[in-house]
């Protein structure tokens, strides 16, 4: 038989007048948002558990992007409720029960370590977000048993076999080296080919080459003769990450050493000549420094596979209906 405030919630959604996927400003109008087992999950609680991601959203987009994004993070949010809601259901089916001292223990916890000791600054901050002490330990008794249900059904290796970290280090090599950077000068002289005047801009681009390999400066040069939109700065692009230009000037650009000139190079109607006045990064950990990283992500990695598989099975045992 189905509880009447069962009934009651499942006709407020009917009524709701917003959809899961909400719009940009939605009602505060609760309702169901799903049903696992019997057990209600209500828009409130979505709302509750992604307001602070919303509030950076909003911020952040706008339009269909933010309906979009909003739709996605509430997806998220309810997944993750749901999973919650199976946990806490095996745990009670297991008939296994947290000591009443534990949680006790967590309250002294959080008000010590968050409130000075002071109980009462600790109760009206409860007070002021709508909370009372029974429902705030309601709260952490359920963290500790979602936290004690994940340790028992997600054993680990204490530690990433050495063959598995070797073949990730050289598979993942890029994680471990640093963004490398240079610092650029840059003469763009264009072609005019439609002009026919290309061979005159090619020849003028060889006479600018000739006069840097002769001690001219750079920065002279291009305030004189470049049509980039650096030629007052002459020339200077300042630090450039790698991807920033085009293929065939990153490829010349990154290959010169500290203080070289590329050569002309010719690309999409234009002459360009470089120049690298500094350059860092590239470096890249060897495998022993990298070593601690890896083995944390690769048991990481393996924790989460080994849970989504847990879950799955929770999953595939239940009924779960969403709204």
């Amino acid at each position: 038989m189905i509880r009447p405030i069962f009934v009651g919630l499942v006709a407020a959604s009917v009524l709701c007048r917003i959809s899961f996927a909400a719009q940009v400003e939605p009602e505060v109008v609760d309702g169901v948002a799903a049903v696992v087992n019997g057990d209600v999950i209500t828009y409130s609680q979505v709302r509750g558990l992604v307001g602070p991601r919303e509030k950076l959203l909003r911020a952040q987009f706008n339009g269909e992007e933010l309906v979009k994004k909003i739709k996605e993070t509430r997806e998220l949010a309810l997944q993750d409720l749901i999973d919650r809601q199976l946990i806490l259901q095996a745990f009670k089916g297991e008939k296994w029960q947290i000591p009443d001292h534990f949680v006790e223990d967590r309250m002294h916890d959080i008000i010590r370590t968050d409130f000075g000791g002071d109980r009462n600054t600790f109760i009206k901050t409860l007070e002021a977000q709508n909370f009372t002490m029974g429902e705030f330990k309601k709260m952490e008794m359920e963290k500790m048993i979602v936290q004690a249900m994940r340790s028992k059904n997600v054993k680990l290796d204490v530690i990433a076999s050495p063959a598995k970290v070797d073949e990730y280090y050289k598979t993942h090599r890029d994680e471990f080296t640093t963004k490398q950077q240079i610092k650029l000068r840059l003469i763009m002289i264009p072609s005019h080919a439609s002009d026919g005047e290309a061979a005159a801009q090619r020849a003028m681009a060889e006479e600018i080459f000739t006069k840097l390999h002769h001690g001219a400066e750079f920065e002279r040069m291009a305030q004189l003769y470049s049509e980039d939109s650096t030629r007052e700065n002459g020339g200077d692009w300042g630090w450039v990450d790698q991807k920033t230009l085009a293929g065939p000037l990153e490829k010349a650009a990154f290959a010169l050493d500290v203080g070289k000139i590329s050569n002309i190079i010719e690309f999409s109607g234009n002459y360009y000549i470089l120049k690298v006045e500094d350059k860092h990064g590239g470096e890249t950990k060897s495998l022993a420094e990298a070593r601690p990283d890896i083995e944390k992500k690769l048991i990481r990695d393996e924790a989460q596979k080994l849970q989504e598989k847990w879950l799955a099975s929770l999953r595939s045992k239940a009924y779960i209906k969403t709204f």
